[in-house]
C-alpha cells in the first residue's frame, strides 16, 4: 500500500521552515511570496524524449509493488530541490507538507524516471541527515537529493547514477577581501562554513590554513544566509548551488579553482570523482531499482544534465 510518513513533528518543523525552503539564496524572507509564473528557458542542448517503458513489469521491484516511487529530498536545496507554494513550472505536491510543492533539478529527474515506467511520484520532505536512514529503513524508495557518491555513503546505501557531475567551488561576496582569491592558499585565515554532512565541510574547508571553521549549517539556505549576513567570509559548495545563489544575489561571486594546483586536493582522482559525482540512493541490495533508474539516466550525457540544471536554475522562485 502507498506509504505516508506524516509525523506531526516533521510537519510542524517544515511548516515553520518554509521561509527557508523557497529555493533561493537572496536575503529577502517574505514567505508569502509565490513563485513567478515563468516559462522554462529552452535548453540549448537537445534533451532526448523520455523512453516509453510503461509496458515493463516492475511490480517485483522492492518498494514498487504499488507502482509508487516514494522519493526523499530536503525541498530546501536549490537548484537541486526547493519548496514553492503552487504547482507552477511542473512542481509536485510534497506529501508530508500540505499545500506545499517541490520543484528543481531533482524533481525533474524524478519525473523523468516515473514517466519512463508509468510510476506515480510521491515526494517526501526530509532533513538532510535523515535521508539515508529513511532509505535504509524502507520508508523511502529512493533519495534524489544532490547526494555525492562517496565511499562512506555507499557503505550505507546503494546508488544509481551519476545523474549530475558537480564542481566544488567557493562562494564569497564581491566586497570581501577574498573576492580575488586565485587558490585555496589565498583563503587562509578566513571564517567559513558549509552544509553539514558534506565533503565540503568535512574534507575541503579543513585544507585551508588557519581558517576559522564554524559549526556546519543545517541546510544550503542557512549556509548562504550566513554568507549574506557577514557571519562568514566564504562558504564551500558545488557549482549548481553557487550558480543558483548568484542568480538571486548579484553581490555574490564564485571562486572556481578547478584544474589548478590551488584547488582542493584528494588522495586520488577516483576519490575526487566520488565526491563530485551526484547519485540516487536506494536501499542496500535493491539492485533492481538501481538498474531501472540507471536505464533512464544512461539516456542522458553530461552536457544534457547541465542543460536540465540550467533550466532548473532559470525557474527557481523569487522569495
Amino acid at each position: 500500500m502507498r506509504r505516508r510518513w506524516m509525523s506531526a513533528i516533521l510537519v510542524l518543523t517544515m511548516a515553520l521552515a518554509l521561509t527557508a525552503c523557497g529555493g533561493d539564496s537572496s536575503s529577502s524572507s517574505n514567505n508569502d511570496s509565490t513563485p513567478a509564473e515563468t516559462t522554462p528557458a529552452a535548453p540549448t542542448v537537445e534533451i532526448p524524449p523520455v523512453e516509453d517503458l510503461t509496458g515493463t513489469d516492475t511490480s517485483a521491484i522492492p518498494g514498487l509493488e504499488d507502482g509508487v516511487l516514494t522519493v526523499g529530498m530536503e525541498c530546501a536545496y536549490a537548484p537541486y530541490n526547493w519548496t514553492q507554494m503552487d504547482d507552477s513550472n511542473g512542481a509536485v505536491p510534497i506529501s508530508n507538507v500540505p499545500g506545499a510543492y517541490a520543484n528543481g533539478y531533482d524533481v525533474m529527474i524524478a519525473q523523468r524516471i516515473c514517466e519512463t515506467y508509468g510510476w506515480e511520484l510521491e515526494i517526501v520532505s526530509s532533513a538532510w541527515d535523515s535521508l539515508c536512514p529513511a532509505v535504509q529503513s524502507g520508508t523511502m524508495d529512493a533519495n534524489i537529493a544532490g547526494q555525492s557518491m562517496t565511499a562512506d555513503r555507499m557503505n550505507e546505501v546503494d546508488m544509481a547514477g551519476p545523474y549530475y557531475y558537480a564542481t566544488i567551488v567557493v562562494l564569497t561576496t564581491k566586497d570581501s577581501q577574498y573576492a580575488n582569491a586565485a587558490s585555496i592558499a589565498d583563503l587562509a585565515g578566513g571564517t567559513c562554513t558549509s552544509q553539514s554532512g558534506t565533503i565540503w565541510y568535512d574534507s575541503c574547508l579543513p585544507q585551508i590554513e588557519n581558517t576559522n571553521l564554524l559549526a556546519p549549517a543545517d541546510s544550503a539556505p542557512a549556509m548562504i544566509m550566513q554568507l549574506q549576513t557577514g557571519a562568514v567570509d566564504y562558504v564551500c559548495t558545488d557549482m549548481p548551488t553557487a550558480l543558483a545563489a548568484v542568480a538571486k544575489d548579484d553581490n555574490l561571486v564564485i571562486l572556481n579553482f578547478s584544474g589548478t594546483d590551488g584547488d582542493f586536493q584528494f588522495a586520488t582522482e577516483e576519490e575526487r570523482a566520488e565526491n563530485v559525482n551526484i547519485g540516487i540512493s536506494v536501499q542496500k541490495g535493491n539492485t533492481q531499482l538501481a538498474d531501472a533508474i540507471d536505464t533512464v539516466l544512461s539516456a542522458l550525457n553530461e552536457e544534457q544534465f547541465n542543460a536540465l540544471m540550467d533550466q532548473a536554475i532559470s525557474i527557481q522562485p523569487e522569495i
